[in-house]
């Protein structure tokens, strides 16, 4: 299935889980993410069943002032 991510796209397989998304970009902590603009606890990254041309953001902190 094809989805995005941060704007870029990329192919899974079917039943693919928000998890192999983060796998697929070696997104490391800290980060948060979103399907779709919806926040996705990390909790659930496992568990979370992507659809094809869902809409991934991975968000990382900025610090500073």
């Amino acid at each position: 299935m094809n989805i995005l991510i941060n704007d870029v796209p990329h192919t899974l397989p079917p039943e693919a889980k928000l998890s192999d998304a983060l796998v697929l970009i070696n997104a490391t902590p800290p980060f948060a993410a979103a399907v779709n603009r919806q926040f996705v606890p990390r909790s659930n990254y496992a568990s979370h069943l992507l659809r094809p041309d869902d809409r991934i953001e991975v968000i990382r902190p900025v610090t500073g002032g």
